[in-house]
């Protein structure tokens, strides 16, 4: 029987997720002005890698094929 893939064994999800969280202990230290203005910004858009890659993961299921 075969094992059901996990998105853990996705090396591109865990790729995402170790670059999202380098880039969140890089801004964390940044001064206030810089981390509230573009800080913010950088963070969203890196933990949206790893978080379109768990949605996408998550579709194709019986109903939708």
């Amino acid at each position: 029987m075969k094992k059901q893939l996990s998105i853990e064994d996705l090396e591109g999800f865990n790729l995402a997720n170790s670059i999202g969280q380098n880039i969140w202990d890089i801004v964390i230290n940044w001064k206030y002005f810089e981390r509230d203005t573009i800080g913010k910004q950088v963070c969203r858009s890196s933990d949206s890698f790893s978080a379109n890659i768990a949605e996408g993961f998550g579709r194709y299921s019986f109903k939708e094929n």
